[in-house]
């Protein structure tokens, strides 16, 4: 599932929305008749940053178009509009607009953050960086500039790089809370979970109700396997944001891995409330019933996954073992076979072929899955074991025998492996290897010295 990104850096800092009911109104009689008879630079500037806070672009570019009519030569002005055309995504637009601005006021290092981030928008990264270096050069302490450049770094992957400048920027302003959230984000990427947790704490101390921070720590947590942890986080992201997926999801996963099976099911059900097409949600939907033993709503789950993704090989698979649950061996084949062509490469598959196909009574045509296997993972000590199992049993004695070794030389104590080794070796006529290879399974298991039951 795709997780909610990092702190958005795209966009240009947030500008403070504090205006009252009584703003408002006011705008509405200024903007009464489109505003056509608004001509003071000063009651458009606020105008121009309520339809900004609000999101309404098209307004506010407007209205800062007339700005600039009466006032051509404010780099301001010029400045404001580009940041207004970036957030329409008009890149090229906004940064002919920085560009007037930097001619209009050279000095501003805010003209060059901006355009920076523009640039980086546009994945002009070398000129983005080179944008808020110049800006730093400009104010060798703008804790913004050294910001924008260390997240410019981070979206490049190089967190080492972006930690140092972060790391400058906690110098100046050791409360600049979105610092202490992307180091989080960077340590998490560096495996440094302790220190990622730490920064997350330091940025949720100064932002409490930033979801999207909960969240982060939540995953963090996860991948620490403190899973108690983790849902204490995620269930913070959701008390801010409850149409949150992500969190849904991930809160569901945490479940699962305290065992808690029906609490999952309830997350995947409410992720999928909202988002009704997210695969990994339905498919860890169908793995939570199964777990559960419920094999009916399982398969159902898996089918819905498998409604939206034909491919999926995980959920085919699942629904193999749902059928081979329930002992309808013949259907468990054809999908273990279906998940085995939608991933050849994974020898999981295949096992479950071979082991199928023995449980079917097709002795032979196990075979040929556990070579599958054998040709992926030349180091399975199991699937050494029950190729040479299998062969024994059919009497191909020196066949099964090379397997067995194999199976022993990569596991030493695998009782079952030394167990049939020792058999083998006796019917190619070395009864006194063979001698010791039982007794040194029978060390390791002494239950090996009843009849053997079955192969299952």
């Amino acid at each position: 599932m795709a997780v909610f990104d990092h702190f958005d850096d795209d966009d240009p800092p947030p500008l403070p929305n504090d205006h009252s009911e009584d703003d408002v109104r006011r705008f509405r009689d200024l903007l009464r008749n489109g505003g056509k008879d608004i001509n003071n630079p000063e009651a458009l500037e606020e105008i121009i940053q309520f339809y900004f806070e609000h999101d309404k672009f098209e307004e506010a570019l407007q209205y800062s178009d007339r700005l600039i009519s009466f006032e051509p030569f404010s780099s301001d002005a010029w400045q404001r509009k580009g940041m207004i055309l970036n957030n329409m995504t008009r890149y090229e637009d906004a940064l002919s607009c920085y560009d007037r601005a930097v001619s209009l006021n050279p000095t501003d290092p805010e003209i060059f953050i901006n355009r920076g981030i523009t640039l980086d928008n546009m994945e002009r990264v070398d000129e983005a960086m080179t944008s808020f270096e110049h800006a730093i050069e400009l104010d060798p302490s703008n804790e913004e500039a050294m910001f924008h450049r260390a997240v410019t770094l981070e979206k490049e992957e190089r967190y080492e790089e972006a930690v140092d400048i972060f790391q400058q920027v906690l110098t100046i302003n050791p409360d600049h809370a979105d610092v202490w959230y992307e180091l989080g984000y960077c340590y998490d990427f560096l495996e440094k979970l302790e220190d990622s947790v730490r920064c997350y704490d330091e940025h949720l101390n100064r932002d409490p109700y930033n979801f999207n921070g909960w969240y982060n720590k939540g995953i963090v947590l996860n991948r620490m396997g403190q899973f108690s942890r983790a849902v204490e986080s995620y269930e913070y992201a959701l008390a801010i944001k409850e149409d949150f997926p992500s969190a849904w999801y991930n809160l569901g996963n945490a479940y699962a891995n305290l065992g808690r099976l029906h609490d999952a099911v309830q997350c995947y059900k409410t992720t999928i409330k909202y988002e009704d097409g997210d695969i990994p949600a339905w498919h860890n939907l169908g793995n939570a019933w199964e777990e559960l033993g419920d094999y009916v709503q399982a398969q159902e789950c898996y089918d819905e996954t498998l409604k939206r993704d034909s491919k999926h090989h995980e959920s085919m698979f699942g629904k193999g073992c749902c059928y081979d649950a329930t002992g309808d061996t013949a259907r468990a084949l054809e999908c273990y076979a279906a998940a085995a062509e939608m991933a050849p490469d994974a020898p999981e598959y295949w096992y479950a072929c071979g082991d199928a196909e023995y449980n079917l009574g097709h002795v032979e045509g196990s075979l040929r899955y556990y070579e599958r296997v054998l040709d992926l993972q030349p180091d399975n000590a199991e699937a050494w074991y029950d190729y040479g199992d299998t062969l024994l049993e059919m009497g191909r004695d020196e066949k099964a025998l090379y397997a067995l070794q194999k199976s022993v030389e990569l596991s030493p104590k695998f009782a079952q492996a030394l167990h049939s080794l020792g058999r083998a070796l006796e019917r190619v006529g070395r009864i006194d290897e063979g001698l010791q290879a039982l007794e040194r399974a029978y060390l390791l298991m002494p239950e090996l010295r009843r009849p053997p039951d079955e192969k299952k």
